[in-house]
């Protein structure tokens, strides 16, 4: 990862593909699920599919990134893993995978998808070894952890349908009152931010594509009309979905 985070992994979100995080150097924070932790060198995240999430990593961090397809191998965790990674020779194992997957792709050789499916495997037998060793931060979850997770599982699944805060705060049978202060408490953001975030994040993706139009990822972010989804871009970013696809298709050589 580059001087920090941008807004792809800033804004809270959740991906489709299993991603994994391993802090070479510095320190930074991470939100998982609603709730924030800190993260630091030789630390490793692992985030399944789903998984609701956002990372804060300062200029200077270094971090190196494994992306997988969900369902390439049924042998990764099934929820989120943050290890604090003390053995050196544990450390330089997971180097050298990800290192070597590097190298298979900057090469065209044959049977590339079959060897990365090999590597994603082995570091998936490295994860499970580094939780039977003790190396997963797991300390025990409060009431209001609980609280936090089911609302970020909650939006991770459903933030497109276009409900409101209240409406999940009514689904998990509390006050929105509560369940934000409860969310500010967790992570430092309140329960309408994070809702924010996770809309703001689909719909800055889907502008960094030729296709669909504004009106059709308005539709189906679930806001009321395209003049409303403008409205809401411009007053998180300064600026109309127009212009934001007018940039990217510059970034592109294609404006």
């Amino acid at each position: 990862m580059q001087q920090g985070a941008s807004w792809r992994f800033a804004l809270c979100h959740a991906r489709d593909r299993n991603l994994l995080i391993w802090v070479t150097r510095g320190q930074g924070r991470v939100i998982v699920n609603g709730i924030r932790r800190g993260i630091s060198m030789n630390n490793a995240l692992y985030l399944p599919a789903g998984t609701l999430f956002s990372v804060d990593l300062p200029q200077g961090v270094q971090a190196l990134l494994v992306e997988s397809p969900a369902g390439l191998t049924g042998r990764l965790p099934q929820a989120p893993l943050l290890l604090r990674v003390r053995d050196s020779l544990a450390q330089a194992e997971l180097t050298g995978e990800i290192d070597a997957m590097s190298r298979e792709l900057s090469r065209d050789r044959p049977h590339l998808q079959e060897a990365l499916e090999a590597h994603v495997r082995l570091i998936a037998v490295w994860l499970h070894r580094q939780v039977a060793a003790g190396a997963a931060d797991q300390p025990p979850e409060s009431a209001a952890e609980r609280l936090a997770r089911r609302y970020a599982m909650a939006l991770a699944r459903g933030f497109r349908r276009g409900a409101g805060m209240a409406g999940y705060a009514e689904a998990l049978d509390v006050t929105p009152t509560h369940l934000s202060r409860t969310c500010r408490a967790t992570c430092g953001k309140t329960a309408a931010e994070l809702l924010t975030e996770c809309r703001l994040h689909a719909a800055r993706s889907a502008l960094e594509a030729p296709a669909p139009g504004v009106q059709e990822i308005a539709r189906d972010l679930g806001f009321a009309s395209p003049a409303y989804f403008s409205r809401f871009i411009q007053t998180h970013t300064g600026r109309t979905p127009t212009a934001l696809r007018a940039a990217w298709q510059a970034r592109q050589g294609r404006g």
